[in-house]
């Protein structure tokens, strides 16, 4: 049966320097593309190949999925980028320091926010500075699917469409599939591939650049998972 591999982009500029990023548009850090190459030279390792790309419009993650491709000898597979893989929007945290946040609400507060399955940032409306509405990658979606902040809840309600209209028959027709997305975008993918729990999905936490293989029976169950590790 096929294989699916995803990637948590590597380590970014907001990610090193401690700000909720979502649905803005940074770059890796330097370490962050020596993270996406070393996952491209695990995967050439692993002699995996892949037949079809799925990442999300954002640089971070696109950047991660072509340097992994690129370090395994794949960088000429199809590829679709899709908003539905983007990262958590994290609604008027966005650009916030963290550490910030947690002195201006407090620890509990933010922890809720970050973590929770079900609860909701501060949101942006369409005409705040930084509203994905005003984004020209947006600009074909119905305005009224554009968020003003997510919760991990709603960010599987978008993800799911996608893998069933595409990652999912690609996979019943025997095509390995590789996604770098994010780890939000890809908590909730692998919340539903393995059938996770609200209250357990708060605990898994994705690596960035960190390979993770999963192989499948013909009714797409998980007979196999596996983390090609640092």
């Amino acid at each position: 049966m096929a294989k699916l591999v995803l990637i948590r982009h590597g380590q970014s500029e907001w990610n090193l320097s401690n700000q909720f990023t979502g649905w803005v548009d940074v770059n890796l850090s330097e370490q962050g593309v020596e993270e996406a190459k070393a996952a491209g030279r695990k995967l050439k390792e692993a002699g995996l190949q892949f037949d079809q790309a799925y990442t999300s419009v954002l640089t971070r993650a696109i950047k991660t999925l072509h340097f992994a491709l690129e370090e395994s000898d794949q960088l000429w597979i199809p590829e679709t980028k899709t908003w539905r893989l983007n990262e958590r929007h994290y609604g008027a945290l966005q650009g916030q320091n963290k550490a910030e946040a947690a002195e201006k609400w407090g620890d509990d507060q933010v922890h809720i926010w970050r973590r929770s399955y079900d609860v909701l940032p501060p949101l942006l409306s369409a005409d705040d500075e930084g509203s994905a509405a005003k984004d020209r990658r947006y600009a074909n979606l119905d305005p009224r699917i554009i968020p003003g902040g997510e919760n991990l809840k709603i960010t599987l309600e978008r993800v799911i469409p996608f893998w069933e209209d595409h990652i999912a028959p690609d996979l019943l027709d025997g095509k390995n599939v590789i996604i770098a997305a994010h780890g939000n975008s890809l908590r909730a993918l692998t919340k539903y591939i393995e059938n996770i729990s609200d209250e357990d999905i708060i605990n898994l936490e994705m690596a960035t650049g960190e390979p993770v293989v999963y192989d499948f029976d013909d009714k797409l169950n998980v007979t196999n998972k596996t983390k090609l590790g640092k």
